[in-house]
């Protein structure tokens, strides 16, 4: 930890985690009114264009993104492109409450990628701790029967969220590995319009393939117009700035604790919004999940 953990500091950590739950609760909400892929696609138009005003130097011939194009074209389509579009594919079938305690085996998916790929150690503290979190992870998708993993009844959207928490593992590894430029890489509005911009255009990609299927209905007014504004400002630039700053101040070890809120909130709200009560294995689930990121953290 860089600095005492403040109750500013808590209060930033908790924002972002919030956010996001929010997001999933919102995505189930609206998945009648818009497409999945689409509804990720308006998602991130918005965001840019809320963004742009402040960061358009950054899209300049002489700006420090374009040598790094190829590194930021990866980070769109992993970040902007595929993770957001297989989560709201996920809540199609899937509740928020299942799809952010799936989302939470991201420790597992990040020691696999990250000794498989990026030829980071894996301690046995590590890997105690990944079967901790895998173990909540199926707890969630046997529906808190066992037997029932024999006959591998998985809901499609347990699957696609874990496709996105394999692909938010990836594009996790590649921002630790850095290369563009400091004055890039520190102005966080700028780094992100540089992926949202390359990133825009794989979710386009992707959204006319969903298009060419048929799926083109949009039932636009005011709840969909509600939804994709708090989608665009809150888990797309307020969660990413809160968490960036939380992040500074507490240091990547103790924020990790606070992005494991994210079912519980999601739990809560789903119960207040969408009247989906969480059940017991929902419980157990989280904390296997969380037990596994405590051992896998201790030193």
């Amino acid at each position: 930890m860089t600095q005492r953990l403040t109750p500013g500091t808590v209060a930033l950590l908790v924002t972002a985690p919030l956010l996001w739950a929010g997001n999933a609760v919102v995505g189930r909400l609206v998945h009648d009114l818009v497409p999945p892929i689409t509804l990720n696609f308006l998602r991130w138009v918005l965001a840019l264009a809320l963004l742009l005003p402040l960061t358009h130097r950054v899209l300049r011939k002489s700006s420090p993104l374009w040598p790094h194009w190829r590194r930021f074209a990866v980070l769109g389509l992993l970040g902007v492109g595929l993770y957001n579009a297989l989560q709201y594919l996920a809540l199609q079938t899937s509740t928020p409450i299942n799809v952010t305690l799936v989302g939470s085996s991201m420790p597992v998916w990040m020691l696999a990628v990250g000794a498989l790929f990026f030829g980071a150690a894996v301690t046995r503290r590590q890997l105690a701790g990944a079967s901790l979190s895998m173990a909540g992870v199926l707890t969630v998708l046997s529906r808190g029967e066992w037997s029932q993993l024999l006959a591998l009844r998985l809901v499609p959207g347990d699957l696609f969220m874990l496709l996105a928490t394999i692909s938010w593992s990836f594009y996790s590894w590649m921002l630790v590995r850095t290369r563009e430029p400091a004055s890039l890489r520190d102005d966080w509005a700028a780094f992100l319009t540089g992926q949202m911009v390359f990133g825009l255009a794989w979710s386009g990609a992707l959204a006319s393939a969903e298009w060419a299927t048929g799926r083109t209905h949009i039932d636009w007014g005011w709840p969909l117009a509600a939804a994709l504004l708090f989608i665009a400002l809150g888990p797309a630039l307020l969660a990413y700035r809160s968490w960036g700053i939380g992040v500074q101040r507490a240091g990547p070890a103790v924020a990790g604790f606070f992005s494991n809120l994210t079912p519980l909130f999601a739990a809560l709200l789903s119960a207040a919004f969408l009247g989906e009560a969480p059940s017991a294995y929902h419980a157990v689930a989280f904390a296997l999940i969380v037990g596994g990121i405590v051992v896998s953290s201790r030193r």
